[in-house]
Order: structure tokens, then C-alpha cells, then sequence
């Protein structure tokens, strides 16, 4: 990684953000006791978002959408507990309060402020709770932690991360953090997540937009924990600028080096989500090489990623190599039986499309690990793109048949 991991470093760690949470009782008493959240720059902020692929589209992500066409906020306020989707014309009405009510408390307008909610989908927010918790809020640069942890719903832990790039002589030091949550629905093409990140870069709203949006494709698109969807997933970057930097535009060396560490902070908060995928114990991480091409390589790794015969066998540590092959053979690739080569990490299970004698024991030893690693070679290109998973067990199961009771 090019930039440098701040330890302890937060959505916070960059300059002149601010965060706070409290618990609104929107969330059961026996779940996490955070579930309402507050974000905010000091100072107005370039801003640009990514936002779920699902038909299905609740208030906050409409909402966010709408104030966005600007490319400019300077606060998110988040819950959990409630999805606030599939809610109707009450529900946009809900996340039209909680941006007014967040506005009213920071002196901004409603139109600088973003929303997001994560939970359960088809129940109205409770608004009282809300506006009495929001009104509770206190901000400070050591409430990134805070906020981590209120929006996180089936997570076993909160996900968070800071990183600083030096850009060099004259343009001194920025900071990228970043927050996230998500454990289940999920996968490519956004999924169950939230994603919060902010930069005291100062940077052009287009070039925002755009890596952002690489970012995205090369971390988030590339997870998957069940194969679902949901309406609200959102990934939201605030950009204030006060690192006094050079604005980084499209093109330039320096934009380069932002995008590469944006990407690293994104990258790390997904495979923090695929390797805490409800009821997970193994992390899996599947690479493509040698496709003709970025598209086909993704396509094939995220298939064999979220294929449920792969992921069981996985969890049993079952070295069942062919469901592997049947996957990716389904995938739509291009490809040609007799090139595929398969690794086992280091240990090759086919070759030019032959089964090869395996050590039972050393692939078994392999698939105990806590992270799988699974290499498929095509050799037809010079693409590769690599995807991450994570094992199907009972736990999972359990989880998803009491989610509401």
C-alpha cells in the first residue's frame, strides 16, 4: 500500500471532520446500544456517492441522489435498526425530517445534509425517537469510533480505517477514513452496505466522482456474502479540502496517488465486510487470471466467490475442486477447458484442464485456514480481477430465519 495506515485512524482522522452518536431506541435493547449518528465538516465539502443497483430504492438513497446533483454537502446523519424502504411517501417524508432536523442543529441547510438508514425493510421510522436523539448528538474528532459502531446492524465489529499520502514537495499531507458496515445481502453491483468517507484533499467534483466509482468497482462490486441486493446501499466520499493541496483533477500524477489509497481504504473496509459475512469462519478470496478481458475476469471471480456449493465446501474443508471449475464455467467467460489451470494457493489441482494428483491433506490444511485463497488461470489474456467471499454455514442459516424475532 502506498499510503501509511493511521493506527486508530478513523472517518474522523482527516481534518476538520467531526462525528457523535447516540442510542435513539430505534434498535431493540438487546442489539448494539447505538443506532443514530451525526457527520460533519466544518466547512462545506466537494461530495459524490454510489448508490445500490436494486429496482428497489429507499427514501434516504432518493433523497441523497437529489442532493447530490450539486456535488456539494457538509453532513450525513445515519440510523440502524430501520431501513426505512419500502415505506412509501411517509418514508420520504422521514428522511426529508432527519436531514431538516440535522440541518437545524448544525446551522446548515437541509440540502447540505446526506441521510442513510440500514435495518429492517418495511417499517416506518419512529420520528420522535429520531428528532430526541438527534437533538442528543454531541460532535467532536474522536466521534468517528462512536459513529462506526451505531451503524452497524448484524456485524460482529465495527469497520474503520484512516490512511495519509504524502503528496510530496510543496503539496504536503492528506488523509482519506473511512467507516463501513455490512454482514449480510451481500453482493456485487453494491450491496447491503454503508460506506462513509472523507478526505481533507482538495479535490475537482468530476475527478470525485470517478474514482469514487473505480474505487467502488475494484472493492465493494467485487464481495459477496449470499447473493443479495438491497434498496439501500450507498457509498458516500465528503472532500473538504482544508489540506490546502493542489486540486487534484483527472490525469495528474498526484490524482493517481489519491485514487490509489482511496481504492486501499475501500478495499480494506470490503474484505472487512466479506470476512464478517454472517455466520462466516473463513475468509475466501478467489482471483481470475489470464482473462481477455477487466470485465470477464471480474465477472468470473464473483461467480465462483458466491457460488453456495463453493462457499459450503469451503466451510467443511471439502477440496471438491470441480464445483470451483462448474462455477466459473457458468460464469459467461470466455475460456478454453483445456488452458484452465487451478491453484489451491500454491497447490495446483488442474493443469490445461487435467486433474492432477493433490496431497488430500495439504489442500484440507489449506482449507482450514482463516483466509482461502483460490487462483484460476485461463490463459487466453492479460486480465485478471480478484473477488472475496466467505463461507456458507448453519450460523447463517439461524441468523437470517430470527431476523425480526
Amino acid at each position: 500500500m502506498s499510503a501509511e495506515v493511521i493506527h486508530g485512524g478513523t472517518i474522523t482522522s482527516p481534518q476538520g471532520f467531526i462525528a457523535g452518536a447516540t442510542y435513539a431506541g430505534i434498535k431493540s435493547k438487546g442489539d448494539n446500544l447505538l443506532d443514530l449518528g451525526i457527520l460533519c465538516s466544518e466547512v462545506p465539502c466537494i461530495a459524490a456517492g454510489v448508490f445500490t443497483t436494486n429496482k428497489i430504492r429507499a427514501a434516504p438513497v432518493l433523497l441523497c441522489q437529489r442532493n447530490l446533483k450539486g456535488s456539494q454537502a457538509q453532513a450525513i446523519v445515519v440510523n440502524s435498526g430501520c431501513a426505512n424502504a419500502c415505506t412509501g411517501q411517509q418514508g420520504m417524508a422521514g428522511a426529508e425530517q432527519m436531514t431538516a432536523l440535522t440541518a437545524r442543529n448544525l446551522g446548515l441547510l437541509p440540502e447540505e445534509v446526506l441521510v442513510a438508514s440500514t435495518g429492517v425493510i418495511g417499517k416506518q421510522l419512529p420520528m420522535q425517537k429520531i428528532r430526541d436523539g438527534i437533538e442528543s448528538i454531541v460532535l467532536s474528532p474522536e466521534g468517528g469510533h462512536t459513529l462506526a459502531k451505531a451503524i452497524i446492524t448484524t456485524d460482529t465489529l465495527p469497520k474503520e480505517i484512516a490512511v495519509k499520502v504524502n503528496l510530496g514537495q510543496n503539496e504536503g499531507e492528506i488523509i482519506i477514513g473511512g467507516i463501513a458496515k455490512g454482514a449480510g445481502m451481500i453482493h456485487p453491483d453494491m450491496a447491503t452496505l454503508l460506506c462513509f468517507l472523507t478526505t481533507d484533499a482538495a479535490v475537482s467534483p468530476a475527478f470525485l466522482k470517478k474514482a469514487l466509482q473505480r474505487a467502488v468497482d475494484a472493492s465493494f462490486n467485487m464481495i459477496t456474502v449470499d447473493g443479495d441486493t438491497s434498496p439501500n446501499d450507498s457509498a458516500i466520499i465528503l472532500a473538504n479540502g482544508l489540506a490546502a493541496n493542489k486540486v487534484l483533477k483527472e490525469g495528474s500524477s498526484r490524482a493517481k496517488e489519491f485514487e490509489e489509497a482511496l481504492t486501499e481504504v475501500c478495499l480494506f473496509l470490503a474484505k472487512s465486510i466479506a470476512r464478517d459475512g454472517e455466520g462466516a469462519t473463513k475468509l475466501i478470496q478467489i482471483t481470475v487470471e489470464g482473462a481477455l478481458t477487466i470485465a470477464q475476469a471480474r465477472s468470473g471471480a464473483r461467480i465462483v466467490a458466491g457460488s453456495p456449493l463453493v462457499k459450503s465446501a469451503v466451510h467443511g474443508s471439502d477440496p471438491n475442486w470441480g464445483r470451483i471449475i462448474a462455477a466459473l464455467g457458468r460464469s459467461g467467460v470466455d475460456m478454453e477447458e483445456t488452458k484452465v489451470d487451478l491453484y489451491l494457493d500454491s497447490l495446483c489441482l488442474m493443469k490445461e484442464g487435467r486433474p492432477l494428483p493433490f496431497d488430500q491433506a495439504r489442500a484440507r490444511s489449506i482449507l482450514d485456514r482463516a483466509g482461502v485463497p483460490i487462483r484460476i488461470c485461463l490463459n487466453l489474456g492479460d486480465a485478471s480481477a480478484t473477488a472475496w467471499g466467505c463461507d456458507l454455514s448453519e450460523e447463517y442459516v439461524t441468523i437470517n430465519s430470527e431476523y425480526t424475532t
